[in-house]
């Protein structure tokens, strides 16, 4: 097995890459995109225009007049072993911007899809031994988006929690239930009829929700009702994946900021 090295943009362990590097300008883009300013420091920029919609600002807690403040919602992290190399960045508070460049061009359908109909804005950049096949690259890319969905939802206060949609696609529909309990577990009941859809291996889709569960904490129910034709059924499951995720991580404006829990924590650990 290989050891993984993640590099966190938490407060306590913040990384800044030359490639990134801290603008003097917070929450403010100039010539480059940037997301928005975090209240302990550095602002970290993409090449990309993939975040710009982020704005400046915070999206911690919900307001009176429906706005938000508090920290950003937006976790990084970047991934590095022997087989892969995984950068990641969300914001759970995005409008649906993705850019996706994961050397399997299904996922980055897929990716796209969790994005527009999540609303998050999605940064996805790896590289990895795909001339082996597909398996590492696509683990290790949903490890680290399950990590980055963790880092971004903090203590998990005053958002829904649960998270349950149903989306057809033609003549597939799949059902996703999830709870962002802090406790990971996957049941997946997906019957997909063929082994590839162009090159990338079916059998993935599971390991791909298996290993984001895993770093997450995240615990999910996924249902095929319907469905003949493989890439309508992922797509079917990913769209849905996303609206009941979105619907989870949104904001519950009678819980005034406090933990969807009876026990008041809601934690990974």
């Amino acid at each position: 097995m290989t050891t993984a090295r993640l590099v966190s943009t938490s407060p306590g362990a913040l990384y800044y890459s030359p490639a990134y590097p801290a603008s003097k300008s917070l929450g403010r883009a100039s010539g480059r995109v940037a997301f928005p300013a975090r209240p302990y420091g550095a602002l970290l920029h993409l090449s990309s225009p993939v975040m710009a919609s982020a704005g400046a600002g915070g999206n911690g807690s919900p307001n009176a007049q429906g706005g938000f403040t508090g920290p950003s919602r937006i976790g990084e992290v970047k991934r590095v072993t022997k087989e892969t190399n995984v950068h990641v960045k969300i914001n759970l508070d995005g409008t649906g911007v993705a850019e996706c460049s994961t050397g399997i061009p299904f996922l980055d359908h897929m990716l796209d899809q969790l994005a527009s109909h999540g609303l998050f804005d999605v940064y996805v950049k790896a590289t990895g031994d795909t001339h082996i096949d597909d398996h590492h690259s696509n683990e290790d890319i949903a490890l680290a988006i399950g990590t980055a969905l963790l880092q971004s939802l903090g203590d998990r206060k005053g958002i829904n929690r649960f998270g349950h949609f149903t989306a057809p696609l033609d003549e597939a529909a799949v059902e996703v239930i999830l709870d962002l309990s802090g406790r990971p577990h996957l049941s997946c009941g997906l019957d997909i009829p063929t082994q590839r859809v162009g090159t990338y291996d079916t059998q993935l889709v599971e390991h791909f929700f298996q290993s984001l569960v895993n770093t997450s904490g995240m615990t999910l129910h996924i249902r095929q009702l319907a469905g003949e034709n493989s890439h309508h059924i992922i797509e079917a499951c990913f769209k849905a994946f996303a609206r009941a995720l979105r619907q989870a991580t949104e904001y519950d404006s009678r819980r005034h900021g406090t933990v969807p829990s009876s026990k008041g924590v809601l934690s990974r650990s």
